[in-house]
């Protein structure tokens, strides 16, 4: 057992399969689910909710320690990239989000809070719109759950259209395609400060191997019922050589938003693009949802942005691990034919997201399914 299974977290999503006969799909292996628009038979709906995990939680330690409520503020980047990217990653061009904060008013000011992210959500879509996005924010809901929530969590839902000629279902993969990965940290033109590249996955692991012990005694709502206390090394405020940043300041950084990347490659060169990955839960391994009986081939990943080491070395989790956890630096990952390569990858290029060729599409060595080897510095892997 891992150390992320026993702090009660199932990177394997068992049990959602249970749901997929109640969903209509039209396209059942894609990246996020398309049903029909019922204005029209060319086009379908793409509809997609998701949180931004218990990043929330960090950035409440970050408020309790400076009480500074800007801490919260990346999360609204946060839950509208783990929505907007997903959509984009099936075709569709997104129109419109909602969100939804359920939160504990007994321990946080609301209408500070609430301020400081309606303040977020309208930078996020000024940033969207000033790079060729226009989605349009529809306000949302607002809980107050003191028996339910012990601090805060922070959704979203997002909604796009495409069309039905157009969808990218992963279908169309073939061997020979070429898989291209965009860098998760580092600089991005768009964004304001260096990013760490953790995005909102694996932070439950993260915070517990690398906060000290004394933050979850001093805030028991911290890490809940039944929950295992921290057991790291490091203040919130500690600085370390290679981050160029705080450790929390790495745990709260923003996911990047990779849409205005994608939008622009699918315009361009959509034809050319067979696959979208959006690095999230399953981390590297998230490509083998789509495709039909792919080998995703990854021989020339980049180095692992510093806090995922970080996270390796204080953890104890294997490698081989840390890849099915993490994005490990890459992102979003785009498939596509090997003649238009160069081309998509410039976009990302002039947008400053760190990108290159990582692998390549391979034969299946099964008839039944999927397969990943990943090639690394510390061994190669295989997942299905």
């Amino acid at each position: 057992m891992t150390k992320y299974s026993k702090l009660g977290v199932d990177v394997e999503k068992k049990g959602v399969q249970l749901f997929t006969t109640a969903v209509n799909n039209l396209y059942p292996n894609a990246f996020s689910v398309i049903t029909q628009d019922p204005e029209s038979i060319e086009w379908g709906i793409a509809l997609h909710t998701d949180s931004a995990g218990s990043k929330p939680v960090q950035s409440y330690l970050h408020w309790k320690e400076t009480g500074d409520l800007k801490a919260f503020r990346g999360l609204t980047q946060d839950v509208v990239a783990m929505n907007l990217d997903d959509i984009v990653c099936v075709g569709a061009n997104p129109a419109s989000f909602v969100d939804y904060i359920a939160l504990n008013p007994l321990i946080i000011p609301k209408s500070d809070l609430l301020s400081v992210l309606s303040k977020g959500f309208q930078n996020c879509f000024d940033l969207l719109r000033n790079n060729g996005v226009d989605v349009k924010f529809g306000g949302g809901e607002t809980a107050d759950l003191p028996d339910q929530i012990l601090t805060l969590d922070i959704s979203g839902t997002a909604v796009g259209r495409v069309k039905l000629s157009e969808v990218i279902s992963g279908e169309k993969i073939k061997p020979g395609d070429v898989i291209i990965g965009l860098r998760s940290g580092g600089e991005c033109a768009y964004e304001e400060e260096l990013n760490s590249g953790i995005m909102c996955n694996g932070i439950t692991l993260a915070r517990h191997v690398l906060m000290s012990q004394k933050y979850s005694k001093r805030y028991p709502e911290l890490i809940g019922y039944g929950s295992q206390v921290y057991s790291g090394n490091y203040l919130f405020d500690d600085r370390i050589e290679d981050l160029e940043m705080t450790v929390g300041e790495a745990l709260i950084s923003p996911t990047r938003i990779y849409t205005p990347i994608i939008i622009e490659i699918l315009r361009k060169f959509g034809d050319y693009v067979t696959g979208l990955v959006h690095n999230t839960g399953g981390g590297m391994t998230k490509c083998l949802r789509i495709g039909n009986k792919i080998h995703y081939h990854k021989f020339d990943l980049p180095k692992p942005d510093p806090i995922f080491k970080i996270i390796k070395r204080a953890s104890g989790e294997s490698w081989e691990t840390m890849y099915n956890n993490f994005n490990m630096g890459v992102g979003f990952e785009i498939v596509v034919k090997q003649e238009i390569a160069d081309e998509v990858m410039g976009i990302s290029e002039r947008y400053r997201v760190g990108v290159r060729r990582i692998g390549r599409c391979e034969k299946a060595k099964s008839n039944k399914r999927n397969s990943l080897l990943i090639e690394s510095p510390w061994g190669t892997f295989n997942y299905t």
